[in-house]
């Protein structure tokens, strides 16, 4: 061994990269997140999508049935900011709509 090589066991454990960066382990909370409440996001829960015309478009009225391109009871996307987040169910909650989260989407697991 060369006097410039130095075996692993030869460094302390507060030698090397890890104690030359210093790391704030301090305790976080929500307050931390405080600065980002007030961000605006654009949230949607798609059931499904329909192709149509124009003119097909002012057919409509209302109690007309659209087709869409999902089957009974198959997830909706909900998405925020325009990407695909997570899949979940329609539910009614004090007589409204809403929608309850069964699936997180990870990133780049976006194939249906």
């Amino acid at each position: 061994m060369s006097d410039t090589e130095l075996k692993l066991d030869e460094f302390a454990p507060d030698d090397g990269p890890a104690a030359e960066t210093s790391i704030d382990l301090e305790e976080k909370n929500a307050s931390d997140l405080a600065p980002v409440f007030e961000v605006p996001v654009n949230i949607s829960a798609v059931l499904g999508r329909a192709t149509m015309s124009v003119a097909q478009l002012l057919q409509l009225s209302q109690g007309s049935v659209l087709e869409l391109d999902r089957k009974v009871g198959e997830a909706i996307d909900i998405y925020v900011n325009n990407r695909l987040v997570a899949r979940g169910e329609v539910v009614i909650v004090d007589e409204r709509l809403g929608v309850t989260m069964t699936e997180i989407i990870k990133d780049g697991d976006t194939a249906a």
